[in-house]
């Protein structure tokens, strides 16, 4: 079996993790992460610039590992996040994926653009957020999983809440 990361394996991979996500299997979408991955969403500094450092600025999310992904998932199903209850109806679409080299911890590095549509059955409201992802992706022993998530959210302005199933 070839460890090399393919576009066909990639895209599955990513399309994978916005199915995940949209229809609710949340222990699946975890497992699609490795124990160290990173989640990031950083803050906007100026019109043209995010932040750069998650452990020096301002970023709107950030989890260091997947503990930190596990427990914002038990919160969405505990019912206990209020920011998510009820939970908002999402579909994900993902588009202009690229293999764009190797990080330099050895990862595979992967570009897409996409949109998330977002409806909040409470108040019948819906949003759009929209933004550039860079997806670090490790081969493993159980194939290749997301190292790393970076979203880049092109709009920022946030109608009420902005969670890590709604990116």
């Amino acid at each position: 079996m070839s460890t090399e990361l393919t576009f066909e394996t990639a895209q599955s991979l990513l399309f994978e993790e916005g199915n995940a996500l949209d229809e609710r299997r949340w222990e699946d979408w975890l497992a699609l992460y490795t124990e160290d991955a990173h989640y990031w969403v950083p803050a906007w500094k100026s019109e043209t610039e995010t932040t750069s450092d998650p452990d020096a600025e301002l970023s709107m999310i950030y989890y260091e590992s997947r503990a930190g992904l596990e427990d914002r998932v038990w919160r969405l199903k505990s019912g206990l996040s209020v920011a998510s209850n009820p939970l908002r109806r999402t579909v994900h679409m993902l588009s202009h994926i690229q293999l764009s080299g190797t990080h330099e911890s050895g990862d595979a590095l992967v570009k897409a653009s996409g949109a998330v549509h977002v409806f909040d059955p409470k108040r019948k409201t819906q949003h759009v957020f929209f933004g550039l992802y860079t997806f670090r992706l490790r081969h493993t022993g159980d194939g290749w999983r997301i190292s790393a998530k970076t979203v880049r959210l092109m709009n920022d302005t946030i109608p009420a809440v902005a969670d890590i199933y709604m990116l």
